[in-house]
């Protein structure tokens, strides 16, 4: 599990992924903030092994996640923000 180096006194705020909310940081990223409070980015298409991200810095294409509104974030580049919603599969899909 990943956890903070160092604490620096942040605004804080919560996010929801998968409809759950989850404790973020101002300044965090997406992935920092799901490698900390949950422990995995998202789970394999087609079995149920985790996955958490591969590269950590935007080359991999392993930490596609998904807004609300169906638009495609990249976990390891995209900070957070107050009240963000977020889905680990493609809204509307089957898993």
């Amino acid at each position: 599990m990943f956890e903070r180096v160092t604490h620096v006194i942040r605004e804080r705020f919560i996010v929801h992924v998968d409809g759950h909310p989850v404790e973020a940081c101002e300044g965090d990223t997406v992935l920092s903030v799901l490698l900390s409070e949950i422990g995995f980015v998202r789970q394999f298409e087609l079995k149920s092994e985790k996955r958490a991200g591969f590269c950590l810095m935007g080359a991999c294409q392993d930490c596609w996640l998904w807004h609300l509104s169906g638009e495609r974030v990249r976990a390891c580049t995209e900070r957070v923000s107050p009240g963000m919603r977020l889905s680990t599969s493609q809204p509307g899909s089957v898993r």
